[in-house]
C-alpha cells in the first residue's frame, strides 16, 4: 500500500488525534455538550479520530522504502485480526453478560487504532532491526 499524503501529514494526525482527545472534556467544562447534544459531539470525536489515524496510515514516510510500503500492508493484516478478536471478544462479553441493550457502533474506529498501533510498531522494529544488523 503506497503513501498517499505528505510526510507532514503524520505529526498532524497525532495533532488531530490529541484535539480529539480532549475536545469533549473542554466543551463540557465549557458548558457547550449538554443532553440534546452529547451523541452529535461524540460521533465528531469519532469522526476526528477516524481522519487523524487515516492520516498517520497513510502518511509519507521520510524514508520511504519498498519495506515501509510492506510494514504498512503487514500493520493492515494484524490489525485486521485484531479487530476481529476485540470485536468477537466484546460480543462475546455481552452474550455473557446478558445484555441487549448496547451495541458495539466503534468497529472501524477500532481498526484504525490498532492499525495505527501494529504500523508505528512495525517501524519501529524495523530501525531496532537496522542498528543492531550492522
Amino acid at each position: 500500500m503506497k503513501a498517499l499524503l505528505p510526510v507532514f501529514s503524520r505529526p498532524l494526525g497525532y495533532l488531530v488525534l490529541i484535539i480529539s482527545l480532549f475536545i469533549l472534556p473542554v466543551l463540557y467544562m465549557n458548558g457547550m455538550v449538554n443532553d440534546q447534544n452529547l451523541l452529535f459531539y461524540k460521533e465528531c470525536t469519532k469522526l476526528l479520530m477516524m481522519a487523524g489515524c487515516l492520516m498517520i496510515i497513510f502518511a509519507l514516510n521520510k524514508n520511504e522504502s519498498r519495506e515501509t510500503e510492506q510494514i504498512r500492508n503487514t500493520a493492515v493484516r494484524n490489525a485486521i485480526f485484531l479487530t476481529f478478536l476485540f470485536v468477537f471478544g466484546s460480543m462475546l462479553w455481552r452474550v455473557l453478560q446478558k445484555d441487549v441493550i448496547n451495541v458495539d457502533t466503534s468497529s472501524f474506529l477500532t481498526f484504525l487504532i490498532f492499525n495505527v498501533l501494529c504500523l508505528e510498531f512495525g517501524l519501529k522494529k524495523a530501525v531496532v532491526d537496522r542498528l543492531f544488523k550492522r
